[in-house]
């Protein structure tokens, strides 16, 4: 059977790319070895947090941004050292986006329904210079409705394709060979996965039933990277960021697993910036996990005292939510692979949210009246649950009992009170003026003159050892593996490249399997918000490419 297009895997950007094709008039056939629940792939499970440049939601809460600064900090972050060879098309792709992010996106979006919560969040703050790594503003806009209200415009859009038979979508159908002939792709080969009635997430069987071939004028790999192939994202880790940790949780199911890159690689196309990848520091155990080993973020206000795991705190600029590669290398070189949090009653209230649509159900329900509930004394819902039910959660009434705790949770003992107290202590003697040398102190201050922190993301300053600022609460932080910032080059049209830097004909590729664009969209480190902003970026763009090839 023979289709116009073929596109492996339907997460966001696959959905995208399908929608963009169907819209020209033209047969997809869209395959994914997962069942049809899973739909939307990692994108539902998301925050649906999208970078956007001077947008409405900034100007109204007095943020003056612009395609210049938010480029300066694109350059700054992402350190381009590879500009010919690797990174040539990546800074193409580079530049595009921000153009994108700074005009189209959000008119896009909002003509598809897309809405945003009103705060806009500051992700990545920095702490360096001004042309240095972090967002110099707040540019995280949630997505109403976080990750599914980002997929359902787009899972809306094929769907409407299938009932006029513009797209054919076959789950439980395993790509396991792209075919090639004369040079060119044209069509996959692979397995059919027996029915399966796992819930979104879990992992399916693998038991092979059938086998199929179908024929194409374009292939689109939209397959997602190797965050849930831990052997994979060891055997890549690069020696900047100090050992690969032994022990991580999975951000990621256990489905992106990497296969399509290594089948795409076999057909010639060229993987590059291999060693860069984007994970995060502060990983919870899921006390009610979905998939294997399912870990979930926390996303930090500034307050926290940050210690490694011999109990010394971490220098600037390693606080939370500044630099998220630059903590990472410094975990990672302790010899340790986790880290701890140590934090008042007042700090957990208001600084402390977790990553992914399932954890915060405000958002992810549109409940205006939840969302507001938010500001009521006690820490969020979710947060509370871990508090109570995830074993990496310690509270205690006074220093020494947490402390205790600390040691008892990890069993090495390795934590002495008499260190931290003074280390803690030594801190909150800076809070009695308002000017310190303490730069965790300096920057916590300065994110609340931004209105945005100030309401419902940083606590005022206080003591953390003042009892009635308490219970003291320790968090045990893991490393949380999640997204792959390398992958297939591409060239603005999405096309794969060989190695000789030229495009194979019929071959595409978007979202993480193309590391976002290019190969490496965000070079070493991401803004964040640019990830499933990446998969809409790179999906719409070689579904354009293509139908205007077929044309």
């Amino acid at each position: 059977m023979k289709f116009d297009t073929i596109v492996v895997g339907a997460g966001l950007a696959g959905l995208t790319a399908t929608a963009e094709i169907a819209d020209a008039g033209k047969k997809v056939l869209l395959l994914d070895q997962e069942p049809k629940v899973s739909i939307g792939g990692q994108a539902y499970w998301s925050f649906g947090g999208l970078f956007l440049v001077d947008s409405p939601e900034q100007r109204r809460l007095g943020i003056k941004d612009s395609k210049e600064l938010a480029w300066q900090d694109w350059l700054g972050t992402a350190g381009f050292d590879r500009e010919t060879d690797e990174d040539y098309w990546a800074i193409q792709w580079a530049k595009a986006y921000v153009d994108f992010a700074a005009g189209e996106k959000r008119a896009w979006l909002h003509r598809m329904g897309v809405r945003f919560f009103p705060v806009v969040g500051w992700a990545e703050r920095g702490g360096y210079i001004a042309e240095g790594h972090g967002n110099s503003v707040p540019r995280f806009h949630i997505v109403w409705g976080t990750g599914p209200g980002l997929v359902a415009p787009f899972e809306r859009r094929v769907r409407e394709h299938m009932k006029t038979g513009l797209v054919d979508y076959r789950p439980r159908h395993r790509v396991d060979q792209l075919i090639k002939e004369n040079g060119a792709i044209v069509g996959v080969s692979g397995a059919i996965l027996e029915p399966s009635t796992v819930l979104r997430g879990e992992e399916s069987s693998r038991k092979v039933v059938g086998e199929f071939e179908f024929r194409g004028q374009a292939v689109l790999v939209a397959s997602g990277g190797i965050g849930g192939n831990h052997d994979l994202v060891r055997k890549n880790w690069p020696s900047r960021l100090g050992e690969p940790p032994k022990n991580m949780v999975s951000g990621v199911p256990a489905h992106v697993d990497g296969r399509m890159l290594g089948i795409t690689e076999e057909a010639g196309g060229r993987i590059v910036n291999r060693d860069r990848m984007w994970h995060y520091t502060e990983g919870l155990k899921n006390w009610n996990p979905i998939w294997k080993n399912h870990g979930i973020r926390i996303l930090p206000g500034p307050s926290s005292i940050w210690l490694d795991a011999l109990g010394r705190r971490f220098p600037a600029p390693n606080f939370p939510g500044f630099d998220t590669l630059g903590t990472l290398e410094a975990i990672q070189k302790t010899g340790y692979d986790y880290s701890w949090f140590i934090l008042t009653q007042k700090i957990i209230e208001k600084e402390f949210a977790l990553s992914g649509s399932e954890q915060n159900p405000d958002l992810t329900g549109k409940s205006i009246r939840k969302v507001l509930a938010r500001v009521l004394p006690g820490a969020p819902g979710p947060v509370k649950a871990f508090m109570d039910n995830g074993e990496d959660f310690i509270v205690a009434d006074n220093l020494a009992d947490l402390v205790a705790g600390m040691n008892q949770l990890t069993g090495e003992n390795l934590l002495k009170l008499e260190e931290i107290e003074r280390q803690i202590v030594a801190r909150d003697r800076e809070i009695d003026n308002k000017f310190t040398k303490d730069l965790q102190i300096t920057a916590l201050r300065g994110a609340r003159h931004y209105i945005g922190d100030k309401l419902i993301r940083v606590a005022p300053p206080h003591k953390i050892l003042d009892p009635k600022n308490g219970p003291l609460i320790a968090v045990r932080l893991n490393i949380l593996s999640r997204k792959t910032l390398g992958g297939l080059q591409t060239d603005l049209s999405g096309r794969v490249l060989d190695h000789h830097g030229e495009p194979i004909p019929g071959l595409y590729a978007a979202g993480e399997a193309a590391g976002f664009g290019g190969g490496g969209v965000h070079g070493y480190r991401s803004l964040e918000g640019t990830f499933v902003g990446g998969c809409l970026f790179t999906g719409r763009t070689a579904g354009r490419a293509i139908a205007a090839e077929l044309r």
